[in-house]
C-alpha cells in the first residue's frame, strides 16, 4: 500500500524539515527546480542545512534565494559556478558557506548507492586530481580508482510533471533530471506536480518513481525561469 500523502499547500509539505538536516534538492541549472517547496522551506525557518544539488544556485530564485536566506551552511554539488551563481560565489567568497565539488557521474552514483543500500564502491572519476585527497585509493585490473561512499538525504525536495493520487509520479522531458534518483536516497520525499490524477490516470509504462518512495504530494503552478528574467 502507497504511503504517500497528498498536502494542500507547500508549507505543509515541507513542515518538520529539522535545523541541520541534509537535503536533496532537484534540478539541472532551472529546469525542474522545486520553486514552491523551496520557497516554503524559507518560509518554514530550519537552518543550517546541507544542500545537495546539480548546482549551487541561478539568479536569485530557487535554491539561490535559499542560499541568500542564509539557510545552507554546506553545499554539494558538480557546478557550482556559471554566469548568474552570484548568490553563491559571494557567500563562498565570504567564507559564509561550505562547498564539496562533486563531479556529476559520482553525485549521481553516489545517491543511487544510497538508494540501492550499496555500502561504497570504487569509481575511477577523480583520480589523479585534488578530488581524490582523503580517499582510499585502489589498483583494479591495472586502473586506480577511488573508494566513494554514498549520499543520503534526511529530505529529498523534487518536481515531478504528474502524480496519482498514491505517489507515482511522471516526468517532463528534462525536467526528470536527478529527480528519480534523489527519490530513492531520501528518508522523506517531497514532490510538487503540476497535476494530480486519480490511480488509473497515469500509463504504468510511463511511471519513473513509484509511490514506494514519495511521502509527500503537493500541486503547484508550474514556474520556469530564464537567467534574464531571474535578476
Amino acid at each position: 500500500m502507497s504511503r504517500a500523502e497528498i498536502v494542500q499547500s507547500a508549507d505543509a509539505a515541507v513542515a518538520g524539515v529539522e535545523d541541520g538536516s541534509t537535503v536533496l534538492v532537484g534540478g539541472f541549472g532551472l529546469a525542474g527546480m522545486p520553486f514552491d517547496l523551496i520557497d516554503a522551506l524559507i518560509r518554514q525557518g530550519a537552518r543550517d542545512l546541507t544542500i545537495v544539488s546539480n548546482n549551487a544556485g541561478n539568479g536569485d530564485v530557487g535554491l539561490a534565494a535559499l542560499l541568500a536566506a542564509g539557510r545552507v551552511r554546506k553545499v554539494l554539488c558538480s557546478f557550482p559556478r556559471q554566469s548568474d551563481s552570484w548568490v553563491f560565489d559571494g557567500l563562498y567568497r565570504e567564507g559564509r558557506i561550505e562547498l564539496e565539488l562533486v563531479p556529476q557521474g559520482n553525485l549521481a552514483e553516489r545517491m543511487r548507492a544510497a538508494g540501492a543500500g550499496i555500502g561504497a564502491f570504487y569509481c575511477p572519476t577523480g583520480v589523479g586530481t585534488p578530488l581524490a585527497e582523503g580517499k582510499e585509493e585502489r589498483e583494479i585490473d591495472g586502473r586506480r580508482y577511488l573508494l566513494e561512499y554514498p549520499i543520503k538525504g534526511d529530505y529529498a525536495l523534487i518536481a515531478a510533471h504528474r502524480a496519482d493520487t498514491l505517489g507515482n509520479l511522471t516526468y517532463r522531458k528534462t525536467a526528470r533530471n536527478f529527480g528519480p534518483v534523489m527519490a530513492t536516497a531520501a528518508t522523506t520525499t517531497v514532490v510538487q506536480v503540476d497535476e494530480v490524477v486519480e490511480p488509473g490516470g497515469l500509463d504504468p509504462e510511463a511511471v519513473v518513481t513509484p509511490s514506494i518512495h514519495v511521502d509527500r504530494v503537493v500541486r503547484a503552478q508550474a514556474r520556469r525561469y530564464t537567467v534574464q528574467g531571474a535578476r
